[in-house]
């Protein structure tokens, strides 16, 4: 199968939008005819309820059966299985016009049976989602952490999900309207998730916000996600998108810092835009302002919340 999907480029999921696998438009939305997308995770766990599983699965397939990676444009599309029976159930779909699956409430030992159904010349990639009471055990998550550098399956692997709404739940606590997801108990797990994984070269994503006419506290959490390492989010409805993404562009400051950095003959530390830079500690900062810009662009004018106006796309579009 050709495809022009790499699966080590985290940074072109943007906004990865939630679509239930039983809505009436999936192959629209799967060619991006109806939503400006660059991806979407068709979902057949906590967006469907148990009776309406197996008429999800008869929409997931037909619209499978449509869908080509030859479309354009092509967003990358994902399916979000419910468990090991589903997972089975959309293998044998035709799965030729995805780039990936997503697995829900990994852990070792989950992670494990999923594998075992995977065909080893499968072209499918990976987004695993951690939201089990193991995210909270630092050795249970550096015990899925070795298991993932295993090299047949770390080249599956395109991103990590934080669950933030079932770590929450495990809590017994649900984010209110206008919390930022770092002003909950929920700050210092993920903060324990990046200094354990992103450092081995995996990406994580940020967990949702689900409060949907929010354009102001969205980019506050997505400008805090950036520096806390974390790339992509889960957007729940489609006027989110434009507002994560526009977090996305790069300053012209970054943009010209991040060449400067990158140059071969860069001296070993000079001052740019007033801060102090190092090649040898500030490169991979660099390389990834570099790709984000390459992706989504500069950002013309400061970003803010009076400047995120957009043509947003009625509430019950989705």
């Amino acid at each position: 199968m050709t495809s022009t999907f790499r699966t080590n480029d985290a940074l072109a999921l943007g906004a990865s939008l939630y679509v239930p696998a039983t809505h009436p438009d999936l192959v629209a939305i799967g060619r991006g005819q109806k939503f400006a997308l660059r991806s979407l995770i068709y979902c057949t766990e906590d967006a469907v309820g148990y009776a309406e599983l197996p008429y999800a699965l008869h929409n997931l397939a037909r619209a499978l059966n449509i869908l080509s990676l030859d479309d354009d444009p092509v967003p990358m599309r994902f399916v979000r299985v419910r468990n090991i029976e589903v997972m089975r159930h959309v293998l044998a779909m035709n799965t030729a016009s995805l780039h990936g699956l997503v697995l829900p409430k990994v852990t070792v030992e989950s992670l494990a049976h999923y594998l075992d159904l995977l065909p080893a010349k499968s072209h499918l990639s990976l987004m695993l989602t951690l939201e089990t009471q193991e995210v909270f055990s630092e050795a249970s998550m550096s015990q899925l952490r070795e298991m993932l550098l295993s090299p047949h399956i770390r080249r599956r692997i395109l991103s990590l999900r934080i669950g933030g709404n079932d770590l929450l739940n495990l809590l017994s606590l649900r984010r209110e309207r206008g919390v930022l997801l770092y002003d909950t108990p929920l700050s210092h797990v993920v903060d324990r998730l990046i200094t354990l994984f992103k450092p081995f070269g995996f990406n994580l994503s940020a967990p949702v916000y689900d409060a949907v006419n929010d354009p102001a506290t969205l980019t506050k959490e997505v400008k805090l996600d950036l520096q806390h390492g974390l790339f992509g989010k889960t957007a729940i409805h489609p006027e989110q998108i434009p507002v994560i993404e526009a977090c996305y562009k790069v300053s012209p400051q970054e943009w010209e810092t991040a060449q400067a950095i990158l140059e071969a003959d860069a001296p070993a530390v000079f001052l740019r835009n007033g801060r102090l830079c190092e090649p040898s500690t500030h490169k991979r900062w660099a390389e990834q302002i570099v790709q984000r810009a390459a992706h989504y662009g500069l950002q013309m004018t400061p970003l803010g919340a009076e400047e995120l106006r957009h043509e947003f796309i009625p509430a019950n579009a989705v």
